[in-house]
């Protein structure tokens, strides 16, 4: 009985020391991989707040509740920054006739283009709909974009466009001269691309790599859903229909991968990104975007460098802020505040 006892027990231990070693493997290869969600992350609908406002019909989470938003009216036309064509009518026209002579496409190379009725019974320009009676319609493209400044071609397109749809109406157009169109783009786009400020700084994982998971969910304690793109979180605006105040952008492929915990989404840095025009300065972007870099960092063990790998000091937040300071009173003076609707399409 001693010698069955003594073998009993060498036969324990040997199945401890293999028991101890499988998990010391185990434990050696979790934390060499990438960092993991604590419980996985729902599928959910991708919606991105855009300045349109999101598809009709499109749900956006609120918390726990389901909210469907309002239909929003496009941008209506605007003379800080669009040229505008007064289209004067023989007679009234139907909201039908209207838009069966619209152009298929509203750009004019990369400007958007717009034509509005002035409805007969409301008094309020619109996009021309059905059921309704216009006196009046005008025309308008925009002057500049960040695509550049209005063009020759860009503006001859529009004006064909234009008295093609004012042939359909039997409206006439009042087209201003191109030089001057021209001119005026180029003055507009001269004023606005010193202002285009879009900050962006890198969080760089510390030691080990993230999962999507991981960071979708880190993210999400601090404000973000996910965006319309794989590989993006947005914090959306205190507006319904806004452009997000923050987007925080990785590896898309990583994103895509089947399977969002494993090896294939490991992620070691993201860009935390602010379009500073898209947002009023009153709702605070930037102390938003300092105040997210640094609880993100924390929460993920990550740290902060520009695009060139150097950390980020509180010296270059401080000349950062004030530099905005001197930006926002440019745009205030030009009556382009930012997160007006005109700015925001400038800026785009």
């Amino acid at each position: 009985m001693p010698q069955l006892n003594l073998t009993v027990a060498l036969a324990l231990l040997g199945v401890a020391v293999l028991l101890g070693l499988g998990l010391h493997g185990w434990w050696s290869a979790r934390r060499s991989g990438p960092r993991r969600a604590a419980v996985p992350m729902p599928p959910g609908e991708r919606v991105e707040p855009t300045l349109g406002g999101p598809a009709a019909g499109a749900v956006l989470r609120e918390g726990p509740a389901l909210r469907v938003p309002a239909t929003r009216r496009p941008a209506r036309l605007d003379a800080l920054i669009d040229v505008i064509v007064p289209l004067t009518l023989e007679a009234p026209v139907s909201g039908e006739i209207a838009i069966a002579h619209l152009p298929p496409s509203r750009r004019a190379g990369t400007k958007p283009m717009h034509i509005e009725g002035l409805d007969s019974e409301t008094g309020d320009w619109e996009v021309p709909v059905h059921g309704r009676t216009y006196g009046e319609f005008q025309a308008g493209v925009q002057l500049a974009n960040r695509s550049g400044a209005l063009n020759e071609i860009e503006y001859s397109e529009f004006v064909q466009k234009v008295q093609t749809f004012a042939e359909g109406v039997n409206a006439m157009p009042d087209f201003p001269d191109m030089l001057e169109v021209v001119a005026r783009a180029r003055e507009l786009d001269s004023f606005a691309s010193p202002l285009d400020a879009q900050l962006a700084l890198v969080l760089r994982a510390h030691s080990v790599a993230w999962s999507v998971g991981y960071l979708t969910q880190c993210a999400a304690r601090h404000g973000f859903v996910p965006g319309a793109l794989p590989g993006r979180l947005v914090l959306p605006g205190s507006d319904e229909g806004a452009p997000p105040v923050l987007v925080l952008s990785f590896d898309a492929q990583a994103a895509l991968a089947d399977d969002p915990q494993g090896p294939q989404a490991a992620v070691r840095e993201v860009t935390l990104s602010l379009d500073v025009p898209q947002t009023a300065e009153a709702a605070e972007p930037f102390p938003t975007w300092h105040r997210m870099v640094t609880e993100l960092a924390d929460d993920m063990d990550a740290i902060p460098v520009d695009d060139q790998g150097t950390p980020v000091t509180l010296h270059a937040y401080d000349a950062i802020g004030r530099e905005l300071g001197t930006m926002y009173r440019a745009l205030e003076a030009r009556d382009l505040a930012a997160g007006t609707p005109a700015a925001r399409r400038l800026f785009s």
